[in-house]
């Protein structure tokens, strides 16, 4: 996840949505880290989960190919019950004097999912198998990523994932999960970039997570011409390319999301699994950008 754009993680639901339903904020959450003009911390109110929520429109609607209900269009934010009791990881910029939101991620932790809705991502992927194999572990779902097309910049990833290791290591967290996408529908355009996805990162057995019954297409279906490795990785989705450096699992079948126009994937990132220069780049407490 080290550069942008940064590709949707979400599912398309038209439930009821209660503002007053919400998880209480920390209205003094502090940040998380600072970058020049640019600051991460998480949402203190529901006024700034809404403007989040506009962000994610102006990126999966009015941008990308994702296909809005009248809800949608008449409020122009793209929302769903999660954002109720999920945390929001925000990225401000401070340039102007008024704060504007110009990044987004949301978080959803394994013990708050137990008492709601469980994991968003479970509406494509069986995910409560990899729960129940790993009892020992503490997971957290990242979805519903988004950066405003001028700031999407190595500086602004750079602050986001500072901020995501920050939550982490405060929570103890000792699994990543979450959906990424390959624009598109059409599996055989997308044959290479799925072969190539297969072929670098698959999953172990232990870690493996199907799709739910009868929406999977097999990654293993797909090949690799010889000498296209190259060629395919420099079209792999950032969000993508930057999991993998980080070590992230690929999962062996991908779903297609017709509502937004999607090919996804799951993948899965033991904390064990990222490279030591990546955890002493941003330091083993989340350090270098601290606020």
């Amino acid at each position: 996840m080290a550069y942008l754009p940064l590709m949707p993680q979400r599912f398309g639901g038209g439930m009821r949505f209660g503002w007053r339903r919400f998880e209480r904020f920390d209205q003094s959450a502090a940040p998380l880290g600072r970058l020049g003009s640019l600051e991460v911390r998480l949402a203190r109110s529901v006024d700034e989960v809404k403007r989040a929520q506009k962000l994610r429109y102006r990126v999966f609607y009015e941008e990308m190919s994702a296909v809005a209900n009248v809800r949608a269009m008449m409020s122009g934010r793209d929302r769903d019950t999660y954002d109720r009791f999920c945390d929001h990881l925000l990225v401000f910029d401070h340039a102007s004097g008024t704060p504007e939101i110009i990044g987004t991620y949301r978080l959803l932790r394994q013990e708050v999912a137990k008492r709601r809705k469980g994991f968003y991502s479970a509406g494509e992927f069986e995910v409560d198998r990899l729960i129940a194999r790993h009892g020992d572990r503490s997971f957290l779902e990242l979805g519903r990523s988004c950066v405003l097309k001028p700031y999407r910049t190595k500086r602004t990833v750079e602050l986001l994932w500072h901020g995501i290791w920050s939550y982490v290591r405060q929570h103890g967290i000792d699994v990543m999960i979450g959906c990424a996408s390959l624009e598109g529908t059409d599996t055989e355009k997308l044959a290479p970039q799925l072969a190539l996805l297969h072929a670098m990162a698959p999953a172990p057995d232990q870690w493996r997570v199907p799709a739910l019954p009868g929406r999977g297409v097999p990654l293993g279906r797909f090949k690799l011409e010889d000498g296209e490795e190259m060629r395919t990785a420099r079209h792999l989705p950032p969000l993508i390319k930057g999991y993998l450096r980080l070590g992230a699992y690929v999962c062996e079948e991908a779903v297609i999301d017709w509502q937004f126009g999607t090919t996804d994937v799951f993948l899965v990132l033991p904390l064990e699994r990222i490279s030591s220069r990546y955890i002493n780049y941003y330091g083993a407490d989340a350090t270098r950008h601290a606020a």
